[in-house]
């Protein structure tokens, strides 16, 4: 068993908690804080993702929002939205169906 996940999976942990300070602690809109924060967590998701699958051929459910723009750039946008189409036909969950009996 590879620690490498794990180390990457300690450094998302500290990054998550890192962007949480700097939100807490938002000086401005523009906070360089936050950006950098946020810029971090975005890398150290995506050094521990990539850790994962090396190790253990296994990936997470998160997509970076910096993806799904390029990929709406790219014109392959439909390709992420798939994804979520099966939730969208999920009855189970469809509202109109839900009545009061009072």
């Amino acid at each position: 068993m590879s620690s490498e996940p794990e180390v990457a999976l300690e450094a998302f942990i500290a990054a998550i908690r890192e962007h949480y300070a700097a939100s807490v602690n938002r000086t401005s809109d523009t906070d360089e804080r936050v950006e950098a924060a946020y810029m971090a967590l975005a890398d150290a998701y995506e050094i521990y993702e990539d850790a994962l699958y090396v190790a253990y051929d296994e990936v997470t459910p998160f997509e970076l929002f910096d993806d799904i723009e390029d990929a709406r750039e790219d014109g392959t946008f439909d390709d992420f939205d798939d994804d979520f189409d099966d939730f969208d036909d999920d009855e189970e969950y469809d509202d109109e169906d839900d009545e009061d009996d009072d």
